[in-house]
């Protein structure tokens, strides 16, 4: 393979593109990602922040090995059970639920999809995080920006993706078939693939709204969404 330092595969978009049109990806065609490919996804991942700089997260991938099919199908329950319980106790087939064409009802049927699919996702990437010391409310700061850029690189090179927390249902089952001590944090699982879909402007609640000046809940005057920018009207009820 050659080197990652030389041989990177161009971006398909610039960064601030890709930030304001990297969807949750949970649909994808059933190619594979090719190994160079998944190697400058993954090199996005490993140059992430980190607390110290210590670089504790670590990334177990999975792609087509009995091993890796294995293990998709083993996420895929802890999906179901998840999603199963989310579906009730959410209300998603409550209020807005309840009709067929809302934005609810369209996210039931998606993720629906996606935990009955699962098991057939092109890649499983679970990421951990070695721990050097107790438990503390701040260690997510060094594995989930890392997280964030493989969905980043991944839109760079025209896949998409989307970040679950899905291992946390068969976590004891991973430790055993994989043998990870228990020092170490599931953080989390993403599943990537080219998208049966596409990525496209995500849409968020105004800007305005979340970017604060000198006054608590107080928009700051320049917080303005840039022109074309898709927002996000209404929560789910």
């Amino acid at each position: 393979m050659s080197d990652p330092n030389t041989s990177h595969i161009p971006d398909e978009v610039g960064l601030l593109e890709g930030i304001a049109t990297t969807r949750a990806i949970r649909r994808y065609l059933p190619d594979p990602i090719p190994d160079d490919h998944l190697r400058d996804i993954l090199f996005a991942a490993t140059r992430a922040p980190s607390g110290s700089n210590r670089q504790p997260f670590r990334f177990m991938v999975f792609t087509d090995s009995a091993q890796s099919l294995h293990v998709k199908s083993l996420i895929a329950k802890g999906a179901q059970q998840l999603w199963t319980s989310k579906r009730t106790t959410d209300g998603y087939e409550e209020g807005s639920g309840a009709v067929d064409d809302s934005p609810k009802a369209r996210m039931a049927r998606t993720m629906q999809q996606y935990v009955d699919n699962f098991a057939s996702v092109p890649v499983l990437v679970l990421a951990c995080l070695e721990r050097y010391r107790a438990p503390t409310p701040t260690e997510g700061a060094s594995v989930y920006p890392a997280c964030q850029n493989i969905l980043l690189a991944a839109r760079a090179l025209g896949y998409g993706g989307v970040l679950t927390g899905f291992q946390s249902y068969v976590e004891q089952e991973l430790r055993e078939t994989l043998e990870i001590p228990e020092s170490v944090f599931l953080a989390a699982t993403l599943t990537l693939g080219k998208p049966a879909g596409k990525h496209g402007p995500v849409r968020r609640a105004p800007m305005n709204e979340l970017v604060y000046g000198d006054t608590w809940g107080k928009g700051a005057s320049w917080a303005v969404d840039p022109v074309g920018t898709a927002t996000l009207k209404g929560r789910f009820t």
